[in-house]
């Protein structure tokens, strides 16, 4: 019973005072501190605010991305046919919705670039979008006959 009334004292000491105001902030900012902006610097490391259970939310969605063969990604393309002009080889391409493309060497896609392009296949250096992984850039052949089926090398 002692020990409820001596809590409930300290309680109503407490509130008896009022609570202090806080400094303007004009006295705040010639005393110098100014709350930083935040950023972010992950060093190599992994973002701790991206989802590690979505992985797939990071790619980019349709909606997102430019128009054209720069919107779309390395694992949607699919190789129609290679042609050879003089002394290059342009590949036809078509993306999931239908659109058809001429890829040459060099050629910037959503998440890669065309590196090669050879009688029977396409190589792209794709750019992995994976946090868990260590590798940032990966090589994907896709060929003719398997054009909806990828080849890592």
């Amino acid at each position: 019973m002692i020990a409820t009334l001596v809590f409930a004292t300290l309680v109503l000491a407490g509130q008896s005072q009022p609570p202090a105001a806080p400094p303007p902030a004009s006295a705040q900012a010639a005393a110098g501190r100014q709350t930083p902006a935040w950023t972010y610097d992950p060093q190599g490391r992994r973002d701790p605010f991206i989802s590690l259970r979505d992985r797939s939310a990071n790619a980019g969605t349709p909606q997102n991305r430019p128009p054209g063969l720069a919107g779309v990604t390395v694992n949607e393309i699919v190789i129609r046919g290679i042609v050879r002009s003089g002394n290059e080889f342009i590949a036809l391409a078509q993306a999931p919705d239908g659109r058809s493309f001429q890829l040459r060497r060099n050629a910037r896609l959503f998440d890669g670039v065309v590196r090669q392009i050879t009688f029977d296949a396409v190589v792209f250096t794709q750019e992995v979008n994976d946090p868990l992984s260590l590798v940032k850039q990966r090589e994907v052949r896709k060929t003719m006959r398997t054009g909806d089926r990828e080849e890592e090398l």
